[in-house]
């Protein structure tokens, strides 16, 4: 069973960020069906991602002088924050509190990100001119 159906999620027309929220949608639905061994290794693996696909977003937020990006990049601040805090408990062993996390916040989050301050971003950015 998967957690985010990717069919659910159509392209919103920029490469590289259709390509990081795919791997999102995998990573996250990986998570959700890991055993107990498995687990922690992959949640750390979606923080990494999600953090360099962040870097990503606000490189080019920076690059283009994107007027959302403060709000924007508050967002992705607010939700590497969530991420430590459950890193540090599924360091401690706590795999609960992470599979919670997971399964509870993290799907409907992506749904309401990508549809509204991606989206906006991406519409940004393909209405600039190509150098």
């Amino acid at each position: 069973m998967t957690l985010i159906d990717k069919s659910s999620f159509a392209a919103i027309g920029h490469a590289r960020i259709d390509a990081d929220h795919e791997e999102f949608i995998a990573l996250v639905n990986q998570l959700h069906t890991a055993s107990n061994a498995e687990f922690p290794a992959l949640f750390e693996q979606l923080q990494q991602h999600t953090t360099a696909h962040f870097e990503r977003e606000s490189q080019l937020m920076q690059q283009f002088a994107y007027p959302g990006a403060g709000e924007h990049n508050s967002e992705h601040q607010r939700v590497l924050h969530e991420f430590k805090q459950f890193k540090t408990q599924v360091d401690k062993g706590m795999l609960a509190f992470g599979r919670a996390f997971v399964r509870e916040r993290l799907p409907q989050w992506f749904a309401l990100h990508v549809s509204m301050m991606d989206t906006a971003l991406v519409v940004f950015l393909n209405a600039q001119p190509k150098a």
